[in-house]
């Protein structure tokens, strides 16, 4: 899910880990960045996921910061976080607003942001969000064209959450969510934080249970195509990801790191990321996304003009869309991706 919004704004933490070329800088893509845009192949492995010379394309722009991506009903949706819009893209890129938090009947008074973040389709048919800076996961329900943003929890044992940032569904119906400080402005000093750790919570049967509490800026999560493993990324002070083994109950196992970012490679950070069908994980990291395998080999990597904060595969699931920044970005894969348990 994504935190990358806050650069100005951060504590000096945020700042360490989101440098400053940041969304201000970010350069807009056209004729002259197009040669960045590209995949580099570190291993042959790589050619039976993504054929050779095939490169990302820019499919629509003009956001401010875009991010938890989601394949429903014949579009891409996704959250423009710092815009506070909820959007549908096709893929011919006509674009549509489906939740303006800023100026519709859900807008926060005195200018308040809902930061609205990660998507997952839900087993009733509803689409279950985490909103960053409302500090809550609430639902949309409702046809596309007139969906209603209903409540759902936003509290622990009557503590407020920090700031719901991405979340993945078991097909049974419950999900997992991490939940980080960066809807906070003083992160994990900040005097509205209430939670003593920043963690990764099971939901199941209107019973919250967090399942991890030892993590430091939990983000992106994901499941192996068996769901037998969770994967979860850490974005710092050590970027990692990391695999817990999953129990039937929902709790996890001993931690195994898949692989370490701490030497930073360029600006981002482990953010949001998907699995393939094959198991392979596509991460954001440090310098763009990384194709890694469940052992923590890389085959390869995207690069972009911008720093990615999430990904999804689309359409029949063999088209990559990336969020990144200001930008929602694309690109063909030969592998299908692992696709959330209730698609529509």
């Amino acid at each position: 899910m994504h935190p990358l919004a806050r650069v100005a704004a951060a504590s000096a933490l945020l700042l360490f880990l989101y440098p400053t070329n940041s969304r201000a800088q970010a350069p807009v893509p056209g004729a002259a960045v197009k040669s960045s845009m590209r995949v580099l192949r570190f291993s042959p492995a790589l050619d039976q996921l993504i054929a050779p010379g095939a490169k990302p394309e820019v499919v629509h722009g003009g956001y401010v910061f875009t991010e938890g991506p989601m394949w429903r009903e014949g579009r891409l949706w996704f959250s423009d976080e710092e815009g506070d819009h909820v959007h549908a893209l096709t893929a011919s890129g006509q674009d549509a607003v489906l939740v303006d938090f800023q100026h519709g009947k859900y807008a926060l008074p005195d200018g308040h942001k809902t930061g609205p973040n990660a998507m997952a389709p839900a087993k009733d048919g509803s689409v279950v969000m985490c909103e960053q800076y409302g500090r809550a996961v609430v639902r949309l329900e409702g046809p596309a064209s007139h969906l209603r943003v209903v409540p759902f929890f936003d509290s622990y044992h009557g503590k407020r959450l920090n700031s719901p940032n991405d979340l993945v569904f078991l097909p049974d119906g419950s999900f997992f969510f991490t939940d980080p400080p960066y809807g906070l402005k003083g992160g994990d000093h900040d005097p509205a934080k209430q939670l003593k750790f920043d963690g990764v919570f099971h939901y199941k049967n209107g019973k919250l249970t967090p399942i991890i509490e030892n993590l430091t800026l939990p983000n992106g999560i994901a499941l192996s195509p068996d769901n037998k493993t969770l994967y979860v990324n850490n974005s710092g002070p050590a970027m990692r990801v990391i695999a817990y083994p999953l129990h039937a109950d929902g709790s996890v196992g001993e931690p195994r790191d898949v692989i370490d970012f701490t030497s930073k490679d360029g600006p981002g950070v482990p953010d949001g990321m998907k699995i393939d069908s094959h198991g392979n994980i596509w991460t954001t990291a440090p310098g763009g996304i990384r194709i890694v395998t469940p052992q923590g080999k890389v085959l390869g990597q995207i690069l972009l003009p911008e720093v990615a904060a999430n990904l999804a595969w689309g359409g029949d699931g063999t088209t990559l869309y990336i969020t990144a920044r200001t930008h929602v970005y694309r690109l063909q894969t030969r592998v299908k991706g692992y696709l959330p348990a209730f698609r529509r």
